[in-house]
């Protein structure tokens, strides 16, 4: 079967429609409904059911549609891997990390790395936890840096360092004018959080339960500069890692429990990265990371 064909059947099967995948494609629409019907024809079974302009899976098709998924995965690895032999510079590293990574640790990892390897590409993805740890298992990054421990076994991580998270309150709140506060001395304010799926939401979570209270959730956000911005704007208090710029909202160290996350990056279990990939997880162990102040 030829592999462009099983393309346009995984474009279709996931969700796109027969005009965009055609006009993408550069065939007509006729083009592309003849080799939906070579692939149907060849796998002996009929994939899509059709109802006007839409095409959706028959069982047999999300059957099919897995094991086309990872041919062409294994296609793309291999062509990948066999590239980066012959040039090991000039290589991609796909790479997942956590939001509030991405102003301070990221850029300092890339730009180490390409001091070595100038004309490395790296395809950069940001996610909460949940989907670092799809975008492990999918394939779709070779690498992630992200919070914790993922904990299952398909996963390998390993904590690079341990960063602070400090008490965000208003610019007028009754604790602004303090570097240091108890925890338990927030536990009747509004707090501001995450959205649930995100590790910063569950430690946050653990940490009030450790200082003796159950926050009262005001807002939910999916970024922790979304966070800081209703903090300063007097709609509760945040706990968030320290800011990387000087920020409005006043962050106080918390005294009564230990207010952090550790930050560390992760692999699949038992698959050998592609070369440059391996050099830059190498490369991201061997430093001697240090968490912002």
């Amino acid at each position: 079967m030829d592999l462009t064909v099983l393309r346009l059947f995984q474009q279709v099967a996931s969700g796109a429609t027969v005009t965009d995948t055609a006009a993408r494609a550069r065939l007509t629409q006729p083009a592309l409904s003849r080799a939906l019907r070579r692939v149907e024809h060849e796998v002996g079974a009929e994939l899509f059911q059709r109802a006007g302009r839409t095409l959706r899976l028959t069982p047999a098709g999300h059957a099919f549609k897995a094991h086309a998924e990872a041919v062409l995965d294994h296609y793309d690895h291999g062509v990948r891997e066999v590239r980066e032999l012959v040039d090991p510079d000039a290589g991609t590293v796909p790479l997942a990390f956590l939001h509030t990574l991405g102003t301070w640790l990221v850029p300092t990892v890339i730009r180490g790395f390409r001091e070595q390897h100038p004309r490395v590409r790296f395809v950069l993805r940001q996610h909460g936890e949940e989907g670092l740890t799809a975008e492990l298992l999918d394939g779709t990054a070779d690498l992630v840096l992200t919070s914790g421990d993922p904990g299952l076994p398909s996963v390998e991580w390993q904590r690079l360092l341990v960063e602070p998270l400090h008490l965000a309150v208003p610019p007028d709140h009754r604790l602004a004018n303090r570097e240091e506060v108890r925890l338990a001395d927030a536990a009747d304010e509004t707090f501001i959080l995450l959205r649930p799926g995100y590790g910063l939401r569950a430690t946050t979570e653990e940490l009030c339960a450790a200082a003796g209270f159950t926050p009262r959730v005001g807002f939910e956000g999916e970024e922790v500069e979304t966070l800081r911005g209703l903090v300063t704007a007097g709609l509760g208090v945040a706990l968030v890692p320290p800011p990387q710029t000087t920020s409005a909202a006043p962050h106080l160290r918390v005294t009564d429990v230990p207010s952090e996350r550790d930050i560390g990056i992760a692999w699949l279990a038992g698959r050998e990265l592609p070369p440059l990939s391996a050099a830059f997880r190498a490369h991201v162990l061997a430093e001697s990371w240090t968490a912002r102040p």
